[in-house]
């Protein structure tokens, strides 16, 4: 069993149990099991006292952990759309054709965010955005929770009134009990199946952040609410209707144990194939991987990339009745719990396939590797983004992707001054 100190040692039975239960009491959850290894997954909790600076701990050259130490940059809600939105800044002040805009004022390749501020500290914006669109509804998300907990949807200032204002300045102020939320504008026209709203849920493994390499993972799903979607505002604070956390809707009357509520995404590629066409659908796929990337690359430049680490992600996407996808959060610790038996092999395999890119072939961790796998240990894992071969192709190719130069979504290429040129970021 290989310990947090580094040492490999064959334990009893019994023992094993007692070293499963501390660290268990540690934050660490068992997540796979073979003959020679038990590997540890690391809870966002722990990450934090592992690189703590007042712990001093140093990890050694066999060990790997699963999380960068400063990840919620991407996955916290407000530091994901502040990092986002510095990243599009930057892009404007280099003048970057990526940060295009439109006669409106509005990103041409990078809207893919909804409109959102953060409270208390943007309350006054929030107001002055709200007023020109009253009949607008948004949604409140508390910054630092999961699970659907602390969410609630609001179409009124009033409704927002049980945080206190200051009546002097009209500057909105937290109670000390309070914390921060963000607000964003609700996408009140999803994409609907059956009725019904869902999301996507896809997994992407960052290797490592400078250079940029992050992995897709094929075999994502789709989650769905378990009562019929209507944008009617007398069902605002009906969360079956509006949130698809599996969290929150195994608790509804109507929720089914065999399926979960829950669609492939092979299922979905082939429902909006047979409906919409094979076309708009490849395109679809393409910009929720576009998407993915620019939000990775919006953090990479803050992002401690330590060498002991990677991480997989869970990006929650909402694709909208006109087919655009949205980015609603990325979660640093994705459900791994299974919830039928589909999901458990899923999940067991998203777990292998992970382990076997950060510890390829099984073998002792070695930090100093260059993290370029072999594509015969990818399984269901595929290359998004790979920033160096990227660099080598030049540096205009994500905006010719972006431009509709590029066709179709892995494998293709596209063509310049005749020139086949493969996609940057597949």
């Amino acid at each position: 069993l290989k310990t947090m100190a580094g040492k490999v040692k064959w334990v009893t039975d019994i023992e094993k149990s007692v070293l499963i239960n501390n660290f268990e009491k540690r934050g660490w959850i068992q997540v796979a099991e073979n003959e020679d290894w038990n590997f540890y997954w690391m809870s966002v909790q722990t990450i934090r006292n592992v690189f703590s600076v007042e712990t001093g701990y140093r990890l050694s050259d066999d060990q790997i952990v699963n999380h960068f130490p400063n990840h919620y940059e991407l996955t916290r809600k407000d530091l994901m759309v502040k990092n986002i939105k510095r990243y599009r800044k930057e892009l404007e002040k280099e003048g970057s054709p990526l940060a295009e805009k439109d006669e409106n004022g509005k990103y041409i390749y990078l809207d893919f965010v909804p409109v959102t501020f953060m409270l208390p500290a943007d309350y006054n914006l929030f107001v002055e955005e709200f007023r020109k669109n009253p009949s607008s509804t948004w949604i409140m998300k508390p910054c630092g929770k999961a699970q659907g907990k602390g969410i609630f949807l609001i179409n009124k200032l009033s409704q927002i009134k049980k945080w206190s204002r200051d009546s002097k300045t009209s500057s909105f102020v937290s109670q000390s009990s309070k914390e921060a939320y963000v607000i964003s504008l609700y996408i009140n026209n999803p994409l609907l199946i059956g009725g019904k709203k869902f999301d996507l849920r896809l997994y992407v493994l960052v290797s490592t952040y400078r250079p940029l390499r992050c992995y897709m993972y094929k075999l994502g799903f789709c989650r769905f609410c378990t009562v019929k979607y209507t944008p009617s505002t007398s069902e605002l604070d009906n969360m079956f209707v509006h949130l698809t956390n599996v969290a929150i809707q195994k608790h509804g009357d109507d929720y089914n144990h065999i399926h979960g509520g829950k669609w492939t995404v092979s299922n979905l590629r082939l429902y909006l194939e047979s409906t919409r066409g094979k076309e708009v659908t490849n395109k679809l796929f393409d910009e929720i991987h576009w998407i993915i990337v620019q939000s990775l690359k919006a953090v990479a430049p803050v992002m401690n990339n330590d060498k002991h680490c990677f991480e997989c992600y869970g990006y929650d996407i909402i694709i909208d009745d006109r087919l655009k996808p949205w980015l609603i959060e990325v979660n640093a610790s994705p459900s791994l719990t299974s919830s039928t038996a589909n999901d458990r092999i899923l999940k067991y395999n998203l777990i292998n396939d992970t382990l076997n890119i950060a510890v390829p072939n099984g073998e002792i961790p070695d930090c100093k590797w260059n993290k370029s796998p072999p594509k015969e240990v990818l399984g269901n894992y595929e290359v998004l983004y790979d920033e160096e071969m990227a660099q080598c192709d030049g540096s205009d190719r994500d905006l010719r992707n972006r431009s509709g130069q590029s066709t179709g979504v892995k494998g293709t290429r596209a063509r310049d001054s005749g020139k086949p040129v493969l996609t940057t970021w597949k």
